[in-house]
């Protein structure tokens, strides 16, 4: 069978997969020194003081608020990357991002009856979305203040696709651009520059592909005052686990 790669945008969540490592996992609080902590900061202190309870949990994602995989390491000394994704003070605006591959269906015992794929990673970053913005390099015709509401408003549109679980071609080839090509961001400030409002975001296969699996995504951009659609397009090769840009984003004419 032909491998199946995902790169994913979403929240990692620990759970218990059995009421025995849920109650090893209460002594252990009740070890600890947790006065004045928020739950979610007893939680981190707990599992940083008790590493092998992480290897005890199961790590699941969460797409658009649906259980969308079951995340484990595909190189066994990776299991303490989880505890990046525990934030003592968790905000709206975090994300969890996983480069790895799709195995089969979790089998019920290993979370608790959980069935969704397996996804074994082979990278996970944590960060969250305003960290993100203000890493993006700033476009000089455009307001700094501008810039951040048209690059905010693009990161919250593409992580509110709900159909989006970052295993199709297409969906990997957006989610690499949404955290590789700060090109993007610009495009969509500069529109609104223009008065032009982004109304479309459109992959299809390339017919460039060859023996390489290549999509064109095409960003369309409407004239708020006129209705005439402007179209801008780039091409990105998803053949492995690691999208890489093929052609940088410019004009784009209906064939």
């Amino acid at each position: 069978m032909a491998t199946s790669y995902v790169y994913a945008l979403g929240r990692i969540e620990p759970r218990f997969p059995r009421i025995s490592v849920e109650k090893e996992f209460v002594q252990a609080t009740g070890r600890a020194d947790t006065v004045n902590l928020t739950d979610r900061q007893a939680l981190q202190q707990v599992l940083e003081q008790n590493r092998y309870l992480v290897k005890q949990l199961c790590w699941v994602m969460t797409i658009g608020g649906l259980e969308t995989y079951l995340v484990v390491p595909r190189d066994p000394t990776d299991w303490n990357r989880f505890a990046e994704t525990l934030r003592p003070n968790p905000k709206p605006g975090d994300v969890d991002l996983i480069l790895g591959v799709r195995g089969p269906l979790a089998p019920p015992e290993m979370c608790n009856g959980l069935l969704v794929p397996i996804v074994a990673f082979d990278q996970l970053y944590s960060f969250d979305r305003d960290s993100l913005i203000d890493s993006i390099p700033q476009p000089e015709n455009v307001a700094a203040e501008k810039f951040r509401e048209a690059a905010a408003e693009v990161f919250d549109r593409i992580m509110q696709m709900t159909d989006n679980a970052g295993a199709t071609d297409g969906d990997r080839a957006l989610n690499y651009l949404t955290v590789r090509y700060p090109a993007i961001y610009a495009a969509v400030a500069q529109a609104h520059g223009r008065n032009c409002s982004l109304t479309a975001v459109d992959v299809r296969p390339s017919p460039l592909g060859g023996v390489r699996t290549i999509v064109e995504v095409i960003f369309s951009f409407t004239d708020r005052a006129t209705d005439v659609v402007e179209k801008q397009f780039l091409r990105v090769d998803v053949t492995d686990e690691f999208p890489f840009l093929v052609t940088k984003l410019s004009h784009y004419y209906d064939r």
